[in-house]
């Protein structure tokens, strides 16, 4: 017969202890991002530098981007229902969010990503 483990009494968490191991979490989370492009167009181009340099002052290190080419691959577009291009999936964290167009707002791009809250 198995013997159970030994009881450890514990504490109650505070809620500073709650939101540090959130942020903490945040930090170390792991963001997929998928960009669908029409080939080389103006607007594919600057959705990619903007997404670049969007990630890199936000999510340094902790990023991945699949840029997709529905000039190349144009049956992928039904995976995740893509209407308008350019268009960025975030895949992950969950849940999945999409922003049509080419990023330039930059603030837009942070509110639609869940980066930043909405000053609405």
């Amino acid at each position: 017969m198995k013997r159970a483990g030994s009881l450890q009494e514990t504490r109650p968490r505070t809620l500073a202890e709650i939101g540090k191991q959130s942020s903490r979490e945040q930090d170390t989370e792991k963001w997929d991002l998928r960009l669908y492009v029409a080939g080389q167009t103006p607007r594919s181009v600057a959705a990619l530098a903007n997404l670049k340099r969007i990630c890199e002052e936000h999510l340094a290190g902790r990023y991945n981007i699949e840029v997709v080419d529905l000039m190349k691959h144009p049956q992928l577009a039904a995976g995740d229902q893509i209407l308008a291009i350019p268009t960025l999936v975030r895949k992950l964290p969950q849940p999945i969010r999409k922003i049509v167009g080419d990023l330039r707002d930059a603030e837009r791009a942070l509110v639609g990503l869940q980066l930043r809250v909405s000053k609405n």
